[in-house]
């Protein structure tokens, strides 16, 4: 009971905190009544029984899911060959570093630049952002492999292909799954930026249409939809890791 009771607590902290903020903006600034609890709430019930906002969310996931497979294709071979090569690893490592600290939004002009307007740049920025935490987690679970099973799997004669996908990959699936956990949250955040730049459509796009419109509840109330669906795809995520350990 506990373990329900503290979470709603918290929720209901953060409802009031929230109406008393919009109130006391009220005060100096009358537009801010719109950003308080009710008429978010109402907006979003409009929006999403509605269905308006439905086209943009499924292009938004859609996004997301694009830009995470490109994230494993890319991170998790080049993971799994840092891990098993020093040489590579030597001289791939400050590179990687130096680009995993450049923000992925920084990437935004030169990417339209090169890929024009549309899914193709925000694909790029998606994958840019996500690859790093699928890399380093793969890279560290071929690290801390037993080396006792590399060295029976060439006893066996096992081929480096047959290797890496009969031992390896099996026992580093946790740490993929734990970067996989962690790329999906850094999208989620860089989609919203992502989309608020040559397209026209998407979550992102959708809010800056709000604020266009001086449609300040529905605003709210896409931030608020953001966020559970953000939670949502962290729930799945968490979920698979789970099941995962418990196999």
């Amino acid at each position: 009971m506990l373990r329900l009771i503290l979470p709603l607590a918290g929720l209901a902290a953060a409802l009031l905190l929230w109406a008393a903020g919009a109130a006391w903006l009220t005060q100096r600034m009358p537009v801010a009544a719109d950003f308080a609890p009710l008429p978010s709430a109402d907006a979003l019930w409009q929006l999403v029984g509605g269905g308006d906002l439905w086209p943009h969310v499924w292009l938004s996931l859609k996004r997301v899911l694009v830009g995470l497979a490109l994230a494993i294709a890319i991170g998790v071979p080049l993971g799994v060959l840092t891990g098993l090569s020093k040489r590579f690893a030597q001289g791939t490592t400050p590179l990687f570093q130096f680009l995993r600290m450049v923000s992925p939004l920084s990437w935004m002009p030169l990417a339209v630049m090169v890929l024009g307007v549309g899914d193709a740049p925000v694909y790029f920025l998606l994958a840019f952002a996500a690859v790093w935490p699928i890399l380093l987690n793969t890279a560290s679970g071929v690290a801390q492999l037993d080396p006792n099973w590399l060295l029976l799997a060439r006893s066996l004669s096992a081929t480096r292909r047959e290797t890496v996908f009969r031992v390896v990959l099996p026992g580093i699936t946790e740490h993929i799954l734990t970067g996989v956990r962690l790329a999906i949250g850094i999208i989620w955040i860089v989609l919203v930026p992502a989309e608020m730049l040559g397209v026209s459509a998407g979550l992102g796009y959708f809010i800056l249409d709000t604020r266009d419109r001086l449609a300040y509840s529905e605003l709210m109330a896409a931030i608020l939809l953001v966020g559970a669906l953000g939670y949502a795809l962290d729930y799945l995520a968490r979920t698979a890791h789970a099941r995962w350990l418990h196999r």
